[in-house]
Protein backbone atom coordinates (compact mmCIF):
# COMPACT_ATOMS: atom_id res chain seq x y z
CA UNK A 1 0.00 0.00 0.00
CA UNK A 2 1.38 3.63 -0.12
CA UNK A 3 1.57 5.58 2.77
CA UNK A 4 3.02 8.93 3.84
CA UNK A 5 5.79 8.85 5.90
CA UNK A 6 7.94 11.16 8.29
CA UNK A 7 11.35 10.14 8.50
CA UNK A 8 12.75 12.43 10.79
CA UNK A 9 11.67 15.37 13.00
CA UNK A 10 12.62 18.66 11.43
CA UNK A 11 11.48 22.16 13.43
CA UNK A 12 11.96 23.77 10.21
CA UNK A 13 9.64 21.31 8.52
CA UNK A 14 10.38 18.54 5.88
CA UNK A 15 8.38 16.72 3.48
CA UNK A 16 6.76 13.29 3.79
CA UNK A 17 7.81 10.40 1.56
CA UNK A 18 5.72 8.40 -0.30
CA UNK A 19 6.60 4.57 0.12
CA UNK A 20 5.03 1.37 -0.63
CA UNK A 21 4.82 -0.36 2.66
CA UNK A 22 2.78 -3.85 3.97
CA UNK A 23 -1.06 -3.61 4.56
CA UNK A 24 -0.62 -4.11 8.13
CA UNK A 25 -2.17 -7.07 9.92
CA UNK A 26 -4.45 -6.00 12.63
CA UNK A 27 -4.38 -6.84 16.30
CA UNK A 28 -6.92 -8.96 18.21
CA UNK A 29 -8.50 -5.56 19.46
CA UNK A 30 -7.89 -4.18 16.51
CA UNK A 31 -9.92 -3.79 12.47
CA UNK A 32 -8.03 -3.45 9.64
CA UNK A 33 -9.81 0.06 7.53
CA UNK A 34 -9.38 0.94 3.76
CA UNK A 35 -9.12 4.64 4.13
CA UNK A 36 -11.31 6.71 2.21
CA UNK A 37 -10.42 10.04 3.29
CA UNK A 38 -7.92 11.31 5.94
CA UNK A 39 -7.97 15.33 7.59
CA UNK A 40 -4.76 17.02 7.37
CA UNK A 41 -4.37 19.19 10.72
CA UNK A 42 -2.02 21.39 12.35
CA UNK A 43 -1.58 18.74 14.20
CA UNK A 44 0.47 16.74 11.63
CA UNK A 45 2.68 19.94 11.14
CA UNK A 46 3.64 20.02 14.73
CA UNK A 47 4.20 16.50 15.03
CA UNK A 48 6.69 17.35 12.09
CA UNK A 49 8.53 20.21 14.14
CA UNK A 50 8.79 17.30 16.84
CA UNK A 51 6.42 20.05 19.31
CA UNK A 52 4.36 17.17 20.55
CA UNK A 53 7.58 15.10 21.32
CA UNK A 54 7.61 15.33 25.18
CA UNK A 55 3.97 14.27 24.79
CA UNK A 56 4.08 11.68 22.47
CA UNK A 57 7.32 10.38 21.47
CA UNK A 58 7.64 8.60 18.01
CA UNK A 59 9.82 6.38 16.53
CA UNK A 60 10.47 6.74 12.62
CA UNK A 61 9.48 6.07 10.10
CA UNK A 62 6.27 7.14 10.99
CA UNK A 63 3.21 6.82 9.23
CA UNK A 64 1.38 10.22 9.34
CA UNK A 65 -2.07 11.33 9.44
CA UNK A 66 -4.53 11.63 12.71
CA UNK A 67 -8.62 11.55 11.70
CA UNK A 68 -9.86 9.45 8.90
CA UNK A 69 -12.71 7.52 7.55
CA UNK A 70 -13.12 4.12 5.99
CA UNK A 71 -14.47 0.84 5.55
CA UNK A 72 -13.90 -1.77 7.85
CA UNK A 73 -12.13 -4.80 5.97
CA UNK A 74 -10.95 -6.94 8.37
CA UNK A 75 -11.55 -7.45 12.59
CA UNK A 76 -9.26 -9.13 14.86
CA UNK A 77 -10.28 -12.04 16.54
CA UNK A 78 -11.33 -10.07 20.13
CA UNK A 79 -13.02 -7.20 17.93
CA UNK A 80 -16.59 -7.41 18.23
CA UNK A 81 -18.06 -4.24 17.22
CA UNK A 82 -17.68 -3.75 13.63
CA UNK A 83 -17.87 -6.05 10.80
CA UNK A 84 -16.30 -6.12 7.23
CA UNK A 85 -18.22 -3.07 4.97
CA UNK A 86 -19.11 -0.76 8.19
CA UNK A 87 -18.21 2.80 7.46
CA UNK A 88 -16.19 4.01 10.38
CA UNK A 89 -14.02 6.91 11.17
CA UNK A 90 -12.07 8.21 14.44
CA UNK A 91 -8.92 10.15 15.76
CA UNK A 92 -6.20 7.54 15.78
CA UNK A 93 -4.85 6.43 19.18
CA UNK A 94 -2.20 8.87 20.11
CA UNK A 95 0.66 6.19 19.74
CA UNK A 96 -0.26 5.01 16.63
CA UNK A 97 -1.05 7.44 14.37
CA UNK A 98 -1.28 6.41 10.68
CA UNK A 99 -4.09 8.40 8.57
CA UNK A 100 -2.51 9.41 5.41
CA UNK A 101 -2.12 5.49 4.24
CA UNK A 102 -4.05 3.60 2.16
CA UNK A 103 -4.92 1.16 4.97
CA UNK A 104 -5.06 1.29 8.84
CA UNK A 105 -4.98 -1.28 11.41
CA UNK A 106 -7.10 -0.03 14.32
CA UNK A 107 -7.85 -0.23 17.91
CA UNK A 108 -11.72 -0.97 17.61
CA UNK A 109 -12.28 1.37 20.13
CA UNK A 110 -11.52 4.49 18.77
CA UNK A 111 -13.83 4.28 16.02
CA UNK A 112 -17.07 5.63 15.68
CA UNK A 113 -19.86 4.36 13.22
CA UNK A 114 -20.04 7.19 10.13
CA UNK A 115 -23.62 8.80 10.27
CA UNK A 116 -25.50 7.83 6.71
CA UNK A 117 -25.89 11.07 5.99
CA UNK A 118 -22.20 12.35 5.99
CA UNK A 119 -20.11 11.34 2.93
CA UNK A 120 -16.54 10.26 3.97
CA UNK A 121 -14.88 13.32 2.79
CA UNK A 122 -17.30 15.65 5.24
CA UNK A 123 -16.85 12.14 7.70
CA UNK A 124 -13.31 12.86 7.92
CA UNK A 125 -13.77 16.33 9.04
CA UNK A 126 -15.35 15.70 12.17
CA UNK A 127 -13.34 13.13 15.15
CA UNK A 128 -10.76 15.74 15.97
CA UNK A 129 -12.73 19.01 16.75
CA UNK A 130 -15.75 16.71 17.50
CA UNK A 131 -13.18 15.31 20.75
CA UNK A 132 -11.90 18.36 21.49
CA UNK A 133 -15.49 19.44 22.17
CA UNK A 134 -16.61 16.97 24.02
CA UNK A 135 -13.28 16.25 26.18
CA UNK A 136 -13.09 19.95 26.68
CA UNK A 137 -16.64 20.59 28.06
CA UNK A 138 -16.07 16.77 30.27
CA UNK A 139 -13.03 18.25 31.81
CA UNK A 140 -14.70 21.71 32.39
CA UNK A 141 -17.83 19.64 34.14
CA UNK A 142 -20.21 22.07 31.97
CA UNK A 143 -23.62 21.70 32.81
CA UNK A 144 -26.88 23.01 31.41
CA UNK A 145 -27.87 26.62 32.01
CA UNK A 146 -24.34 27.63 32.28
CA UNK A 147 -21.96 30.01 29.68
CA UNK A 148 -19.09 29.60 27.50
CA UNK A 149 -16.27 31.67 25.78
CA UNK A 150 -14.76 29.94 22.95
CA UNK A 151 -12.06 32.31 21.57
CA UNK A 152 -11.65 32.47 18.05
CA UNK A 153 -14.88 30.61 17.47
CA UNK A 154 -15.36 30.85 13.78
CA UNK A 155 -13.03 28.14 12.68
CA UNK A 156 -13.45 24.41 12.45
CA UNK A 157 -13.30 23.96 16.18
CA UNK A 158 -15.99 26.56 16.39
CA UNK A 159 -17.92 25.17 13.86
CA UNK A 160 -18.08 21.72 15.91
CA UNK A 161 -17.72 22.90 19.80
CA UNK A 162 -20.53 25.75 19.40
CA UNK A 163 -23.42 23.23 18.27
CA UNK A 164 -22.20 20.72 20.59
CA UNK A 165 -22.16 23.40 23.32
CA UNK A 166 -25.82 24.31 22.29
CA UNK A 167 -26.43 20.83 22.64
CA UNK A 168 -25.28 20.09 25.72
CA UNK A 169 -27.67 23.39 27.36
CA UNK A 170 -24.59 25.96 27.52
CA UNK A 171 -24.87 29.21 26.68
CA UNK A 172 -22.66 29.93 23.82
CA UNK A 173 -20.53 33.34 23.53
CA UNK A 174 -17.51 33.70 20.85
CA UNK A 175 -15.64 36.36 19.21
CA UNK A 176 -14.03 36.34 15.42
CA UNK A 177 -14.50 38.33 11.90
CA UNK A 178 -17.41 40.23 11.11
CA UNK A 179 -18.05 38.47 7.88
CA UNK A 180 -18.40 34.99 10.33
CA UNK A 181 -21.13 36.55 12.32
CA UNK A 182 -24.27 35.34 10.28
CA UNK A 183 -22.63 31.46 9.79
CA UNK A 184 -22.05 31.58 13.86
CA UNK A 185 -25.21 32.79 15.32
CA UNK A 186 -27.01 30.14 12.53
CA UNK A 187 -24.51 27.01 14.64
CA UNK A 188 -25.91 28.52 18.06
CA UNK A 189 -23.69 31.12 19.53
CA UNK A 190 -25.87 33.84 21.65
CA UNK A 191 -23.18 36.94 21.33
CA UNK A 192 -20.63 37.26 18.65
CA UNK A 193 -17.98 39.86 19.22
CA UNK A 194 -16.79 41.38 16.29
CA UNK A 195 -12.86 41.29 17.40
CA UNK A 196 -12.09 44.59 15.25
CA UNK A 197 -14.78 46.61 16.80
CA UNK A 198 -14.64 45.63 20.56
CA UNK A 199 -12.75 43.55 22.77
CA UNK A 200 -14.38 40.82 24.35
CA UNK A 201 -13.07 41.75 27.83
CA UNK A 202 -15.03 45.07 27.84
CA UNK A 203 -18.59 42.77 26.94
CA UNK A 204 -17.83 39.96 28.55
CA UNK A 205 -17.50 38.86 33.01
CA UNK A 206 -18.20 35.95 34.94
CA UNK A 207 -18.46 33.53 32.34
CA UNK A 208 -18.47 30.06 33.27
CA UNK A 209 -15.86 28.55 31.31
CA UNK A 210 -13.45 29.56 28.54
CA UNK A 211 -12.06 27.01 25.67
CA UNK A 212 -8.97 28.50 24.74
CA UNK A 213 -8.04 28.52 20.72
CA UNK A 214 -5.66 31.21 20.75
CA UNK A 215 -2.86 30.34 23.65
CA UNK A 216 -0.38 32.82 25.36
CA UNK A 217 -0.54 35.85 24.01
CA UNK A 218 -4.93 35.76 25.09
CA UNK A 219 -5.01 33.87 28.40
CA UNK A 220 -4.57 37.02 30.75
CA UNK A 221 -7.39 38.61 29.66
CA UNK A 222 -9.63 35.00 29.02
CA UNK A 223 -9.14 34.38 32.83
CA UNK A 224 -10.67 38.39 32.81
CA UNK A 225 -13.67 37.39 31.96
CA UNK A 226 -13.78 33.90 33.75
CA UNK A 227 -15.82 34.14 36.98
CA UNK A 228 -14.12 33.41 40.19
CA UNK A 229 -13.94 29.49 40.43
CA UNK A 230 -14.21 28.69 36.79
CA UNK A 231 -12.56 26.55 34.10
CA UNK A 232 -10.46 27.38 31.58
CA UNK A 233 -9.39 24.71 29.23
CA UNK A 234 -6.48 26.02 26.54
CA UNK A 235 -5.92 23.91 23.18
CA UNK A 236 -2.91 26.62 22.55
CA UNK A 237 -1.22 27.38 25.98
CA UNK A 238 1.23 25.00 27.57
CA UNK A 239 0.74 21.66 29.18
CA UNK A 240 0.82 22.21 33.31
CA UNK A 241 1.41 19.63 36.00
CA UNK A 242 -2.58 18.54 35.92
CA UNK A 243 -1.70 17.21 32.07
CA UNK A 244 1.32 15.23 33.28
CA UNK A 245 -0.52 14.38 35.82
CA UNK A 246 -4.18 13.43 33.94
CA UNK A 247 -1.59 11.61 31.40
CA UNK A 248 -0.14 9.36 33.90
CA UNK A 249 3.65 10.59 32.79
CA UNK A 250 6.83 9.94 34.76
CA UNK A 251 7.77 11.82 37.42
CA UNK A 252 10.24 13.62 35.15
CA UNK A 253 7.85 14.74 33.05
CA UNK A 254 5.41 15.73 35.69
CA UNK A 255 8.10 18.61 37.37
CA UNK A 256 9.03 19.07 33.53
CA UNK A 257 5.40 20.37 32.72
CA UNK A 258 5.07 21.65 36.24
CA UNK A 259 7.51 24.15 35.50
CA UNK A 260 6.35 25.24 31.81
CA UNK A 261 2.55 26.20 32.92
CA UNK A 262 2.96 27.84 35.80
CA UNK A 263 2.16 31.10 35.23
CA UNK A 264 -0.92 29.62 34.10
CA UNK A 265 -1.60 27.80 36.86
CA UNK A 266 -0.62 30.80 38.99
CA UNK A 267 -3.27 33.29 37.26
CA UNK A 268 -5.94 30.20 37.81
CA UNK A 269 -5.15 30.80 41.41
CA UNK A 270 -5.43 34.34 41.83
CA UNK A 271 -9.36 33.62 41.52
CA UNK A 272 -9.82 29.80 42.59
CA UNK A 273 -9.83 28.85 38.69
CA UNK A 274 -8.85 26.50 37.41
CA UNK A 275 -6.56 25.59 33.74
CA UNK A 276 -6.06 22.82 32.23
CA UNK A 277 -4.04 21.72 28.53
CA UNK A 278 -6.36 19.59 26.24
CA UNK A 279 -4.44 17.16 23.63
CA UNK A 280 -7.31 15.27 22.68
CA UNK A 281 -7.27 11.64 22.31
CA UNK A 282 -9.21 8.95 20.50
CA UNK A 283 -12.58 7.90 22.13
CA UNK A 284 -15.21 6.46 20.08
CA UNK A 285 -17.73 6.19 22.53
CA UNK A 286 -17.38 9.78 22.84
CA UNK A 287 -18.30 10.02 18.99
CA UNK A 288 -20.85 7.59 19.15
CA UNK A 289 -22.71 10.33 21.77
CA UNK A 290 -21.95 12.60 18.62
CA UNK A 291 -23.94 11.06 16.53
CA UNK A 292 -26.83 11.07 19.08
CA UNK A 293 -26.45 14.57 19.27
CA UNK A 294 -27.28 15.10 15.70
CA UNK A 295 -29.72 13.67 12.69
CA UNK A 296 -30.60 14.35 9.03
CA UNK A 297 -32.93 16.69 10.16
CA UNK A 298 -30.19 18.40 12.63
CA UNK A 299 -27.18 17.13 11.07
CA UNK A 300 -23.44 17.44 12.11
CA UNK A 301 -21.95 21.14 10.09
CA UNK A 302 -18.54 20.22 8.14
CA UNK A 303 -17.06 22.33 5.99
CA UNK A 304 -14.02 21.36 3.12
CA UNK A 305 -11.92 23.97 2.10
CA UNK A 306 -9.53 21.83 -0.15
CA UNK A 307 -9.27 18.01 -1.27
CA UNK A 308 -5.96 16.51 -2.17
CA UNK A 309 -4.88 13.00 -3.48
CA UNK A 310 -1.93 11.21 -1.58
CA UNK A 311 0.17 12.03 -3.68
CA UNK A 312 0.13 15.68 -2.94
CA UNK A 313 -0.01 15.46 1.00
CA UNK A 314 3.05 17.77 0.97
CA UNK A 315 0.40 20.72 -0.62
CA UNK A 316 -2.26 19.99 1.63
CA UNK A 317 0.34 20.21 4.61
CA UNK A 318 1.77 23.41 3.31
CA UNK A 319 -1.94 24.71 2.68
CA UNK A 320 -2.72 24.34 6.77
CA UNK A 321 0.64 25.59 7.62
CA UNK A 322 -0.72 28.94 6.25
CA UNK A 323 -3.43 29.13 8.37
CA UNK A 324 -5.86 30.34 5.62
CA UNK A 325 -7.81 27.55 5.48
CA UNK A 326 -12.38 28.08 5.65
CA UNK A 327 -12.51 24.42 6.70
CA UNK A 328 -10.92 20.95 6.62
CA UNK A 329 -8.25 19.98 4.11
CA UNK A 330 -8.92 16.48 2.85
CA UNK A 331 -6.89 13.86 1.20
CA UNK A 332 -9.33 11.48 -0.74
CA UNK A 333 -7.67 8.16 -1.28
CA UNK A 334 -7.47 6.28 -4.95
CA UNK A 335 -9.88 3.76 -4.66
CA UNK A 336 -7.84 0.44 -4.58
Amino acid sequence: MKAALLTQYDKKGTKLEIRDIPIPVPADDEVLVQVMAAAVNPLDNMIIRSEVKLIVPYKMPLVMGNELAGVVVKVGKKAIHFKPGDRVYGRLPLKKIGAFAEYAAIQESALAPIPDYLSYEEAATVPLTALTAMQAFEMMHAQAGESIFISGGTGSLGAMAIPIARSLGLHVYTNGSKENEKRVYELGAEKFIDYKKENYVDVLSNVDHVLDTLGDRELPNEFKVLKPGGNLVSLRGLPNGRFAKRSGMSWGKRILFQVAGRKYDKMAAAKNQTYDFLFVHENGKQLEKVNDLFDKEHPLHTSIDTVYSLDQINQALDKVKQGKSRGKTIIKMEKA
